[in-house]
């Protein structure tokens, strides 16, 4: 019999059905009220914000204004303008510790180089690359190339825009359609139009008219022209009339009267041999290909357009230090072989003394130019944070106090400009999640107590597998009540550990050295004392907190499992 008077029919909003055991029908649910539960992200959201603009308190907002750099822009640009006159700017290499201004400046004087070259329509190119991540001369070489090939691609790209528009207008014109044709094309797409022709030299703004070849000149041996030493014809005939190559070019109004073309043949021969340089750039993989077919790859890519290209190494000693400095050889030493392009190197470094480890060839050819960039000190500290804050705070959100301390502790650790940065930010994040209206100093010294854990946080993550067993053991060892550990002990406990992760066991020697390891970064504190007779020993204790580091232990996938451990603690009598 059927039930259908007896039971309900389904619900009408529910199109799913429930053959896996799942039901679309939302009916008697929260999510299916007209007035939704306040959510989690509600909450949160309910307060005033703080910050106006967040991202200019990072390091990788690059500012209009660098106060207290002034010199060191002004020295980048003085040595750089020789690239808007189509010169080779001098290699530069700039110094300084972190947080001084270095990268920013640089950054800084690249995007003014870049926008005043559009401005004169002298090409200029200016690429980036972070050696700390970039750091094998296999990825800097592929990175470059891609760039390059990329910009290359983009300029035959606009370069057969224009030439189809001129060969529409072309048909227009013979087609009756259009008599008067105003063509708005950039002259450049004309400058490689003849190829046996040798590409001009542009020296920029400051020697206008420049040398290049006109969009005015014609590239066929037959059209009338008054011919130059390379065979090209190099402007109207003596008696001021246009080229009169063909029957086609003899009006001014007509499409390729202003143009190295005759015919719409010649346009379309163009077109193709474009089509055909595009299609031979291949796209260097990050892995796989001999360093010398990337290098190669690099030259053509780099060469293909006239053009001055900087290039800018940021913690150019992280490069030196991994792989040599092939690298930087083989760059400074590209323009002897360059027909067309040339090229200059910024590299930005911490360590002063880096060059020391240099080839002097590379020396030489490198280090044309130093700029040095000093600490800031707390007066110059606090103009940047008054700066930036205006920016990145609302009205009112600072109490007076909060930036002169960012200041003062940012300048207690070398003049650190990033550090007061991130101490600011950092604070007013901490102000926000706790829903305050205003900054204060207890959460300046709140955020520079995080930052601290932060920094020590990443440092033992990122250790290698035995240190973190040493370190371990010396937490296990404090955790049952030990004091003034010594490396024995520290051994006896290591040897266990291994044991229970089946590592390697390495030499007391070998441990000894990595607490000295740790002793450097500031994990542990490691002193030698004399027990007279019976030798000298170190004296090992913690400097970072017990808990977060071992937290921060367990969280590695091999050391997980020795979470229940409890190591045989040897009895000794303390003197």
């Amino acid at each position: 019999m059927s039930n259908d008077d007896t039971e309900p029919p389904q619900s009408e909003t529910t199109e799913i059905d429930n053959r896996d055991g799942f039901s679309a029908d939302l009916e008697g649910t929260d999510l299916g009220g007209d007035e939704p539960k306040q959510g989690l992200f509600d909450d949160l959201l309910s307060g005033e914000p703080i910050f106006e603009n967040k991202e200019v308190l990072r390091p990788s907002y690059t500012p209009h204004e660098l106060p207290h750099r002034s010199d060191q822009i002004n020295k980048m640009a003085t040595i750089l303008v020789a690239a808007l006159r189509g010169e080779t700017p001098s290699n530069i290499l700039i110094y300084g510790k972190t947080g001084t201004g270095k990268t920013a400046s640089a950054k800084f004087v690249s995007k003014e180089l870049e926008s005043t070259s559009q401005k004169y329509s002298v090409p200029c190119d200016v690429e980036y690359i972070n050696c700390e991540v970039t750091d094998t001369q296999y990825r800097v070489l592929a990175q470059l190339a891609n760039k390059f090939i990329e910009k290359n691609k983009a300029r035959i790209d606009d370069q057969v825009d224009s030439l189809e528009t001129l060969r529409d207008a072309l048909e227009e014109y013979e087609d009756g359609t259009d008599e008067s044709v105003d063509l708005e094309v950039d002259p450049d797409v004309f400058d490689d139009a003849d190829e046996s022709a040798t590409p001009g030299v542009s020296t920029g703004p400051a020697n206008q008219p420049t040398e290049r070849n006109s969009p005015g000149e014609t590239g066929g041996s037959d059209s009338g022209g008054q011919a130059g030493e390379d065979g090209r014809e190099t402007g109207p005939d003596h008696d001021g009339t246009s080229p009169t190559g063909s029957d086609a070019t003899e009006t001014d109004d007509h499409p390729l009267a202003s143009t190295p073309f005759d015919s719409r043949e010649e346009i379309d021969d163009r077109i193709e041999s474009l089509e055909d340089d595009k299609d031979s750039f291949e796209d260097v993989p990050m892995t796989g290909w001999p360093t010398d077919r990337v290098y190669s790859v690099f030259f053509d890519a780099v060469d293909y357009d006239e053009r001055v290209v900087v290039i800018m190494l940021d913690e150019i000693d992280k490069l030196v230090e991994k792989s040599g400095d092939d690298t930087l050889y083989n760059l400074s030493r590209m323009n002897s072989e360059l027909k067309n392009s040339r090229v200059s190197i910024i590299g930005i470094s911490n360590d002063l003394k880096f060059t020391d480890f240099l080839d002097p060839r590379v020396k030489s050819s490198l280090g044309e130019e130093e700029i040095v960039f000093p600490p800031y000190d707390a007066n110059q500290l606090r103009d940047i944070l008054e700066h930036r804050s205006e920016v990145a705070f609302k009205g009112g959100a600072l109490s007076d106090d909060v930036i002169p301390l960012c200041a003062a502790f940012a300048a207690q650790e070398h003049g650190d400009a990033r550090r007061a940065l991130d101490l600011l930010r950092t604070a007013g994040e901490l102000a926000e999640r706790s829903q305050a209206e205003t900054i204060i100093e207890e959460h300046v010294r709140e955020a520079q107590d995080k930052i601290e854990l932060d920094r020590v946080v990443e440092v033992v993550r990122t250790l290698p597998t035995q240190s973190k067993l040493v370190l371990f053991a010396i937490i296990l060892l404090e955790k049952n009540g030990v004091h003034s550990i010594n490396t024995g002990e520290v051994f006896n406990i290591y040897k266990r550990l291994c044991e229970e992760i089946d590592a390697d066991v390495l030499t007391q020697r070998r441990v000894t050295d990595l607490i000295s390891e740790l002793d450097m970064l500031g994990i542990v504190n490691a002193v030698v004392v004399s027990k007279g007779r019976y030798g000298r020993t170190k004296e090992i204790s913690l400097s970072v907190p017990i808990d977060e580091t071992e937290a921060v232990l367990l969280s590695d996938s091999r050391l997980s499992d020795i979470d229940d451990v409890q190591p045989f603690v040897q009895a000794r009598f303390e003197n």
